[in-house]
């Protein structure tokens, strides 16, 4: 299995800190985030990573290079502007193949994900050994997180292991999804398209699977965030230092 890491965001709520440096390799707990992912993906034994960027996407490649130094084979996309996550997953449709894969956001922090349970979530057959059709097997695998305080009324309902658009409670989708690659079929490279529109189309076919990840999870949005995710750090940090 391959992953994609979406590194294309400007990150304007994190200004004036990405108008130097792009957003994920700003350091939570003394790592760039997107480090964070690669690593985790690379203890689950996925190695091949494809990173989009745009905003100062050449410093991403200058830190991160080929990958070597963490175990991985990384990829780049390159994009003139953001596409956007379908828009970027098209893009980048040469890279990752057409078996599923797994995508993260390369914006939140998520030390203790394991990736190894993203392997075995779309199921081409039923209990009893029989293919499913296509128009009945899930098309992408979600993984959803409680509701944060900034995002209390949620996104999408859950019944068993399967997403509504209505229901209730909802819970919000933390941004690691797995996807069949035919999802995408009808977005074209170079296309700017968000991913949430063609997520509720399938879940009104009951096509979107899911489930809650109650681990550690933070969307890292704004200097706030980030700052309060480094106070530990900052207190032990010796007088004057600060965190780096």
């Amino acid at each position: 299995m391959k992953a994609m890491i979406f590194a294309a965001g400007r990150g304007e709520r994190m200004r004036p800190l990405t108008d130097t440096t792009p957003k994920p390799l700003l350091k939570v707990r003394g790592r760039p985030l997107i480090v964070w992912h690669i690593l985790n993906l690379v203890k689950a034994g996925i190695t091949e990573i494809v990173i989009n960027h745009a905003h100062l996407g050449d410093q991403i490649e200058a830190a991160l290079g080929d990958g070597s130094q963490f175990g991985a084979k990384l990829l780049y996309s390159r994009e003139e502007q953001a596409l956007e996550t379908a828009g970027g997953i098209a893009q980048a449709r040469h890279l990752l193949g057409e078996e599923p894969f797994v995508a993260i956001s390369g914006d939140i922090y998520v030390p203790y994900f394991d990736f190894q349970q993203v392997k075995d979530v779309l199921h081409d057959k039923d209990m009893w050994g029989n293919p499913y059709p296509a128009d009945k097997r899930d098309i992408c695998w979600l993984y959803m997180v409680p509701n944060p305080d900034w995002h209390p009324e949620g996104d999408f309902g859950m019944t068993m292991y399967s997403l509504t658009n209505d229901g209730s409670p909802k819970w919000t989708f933390g941004n690691i999804g797995v996807y069949r690659m035919e999802m995408f079929d009808r977005v074209a490279a170079g296309d700017y398209a968000k991913l949430g529109p063609l997520i509720r189309e399938y879940a009104d076919k009951k096509q979107v699977g899911g489930e809650v990840y109650e681990g550690e999870w933070h969307n890292v949005g704004t200097v706030s965030q980030l700052d309060l995710l480094n106070a530990p750090l900052a207190a032990l940090a010796p007088a004057g230092k600060g965190v780096q």
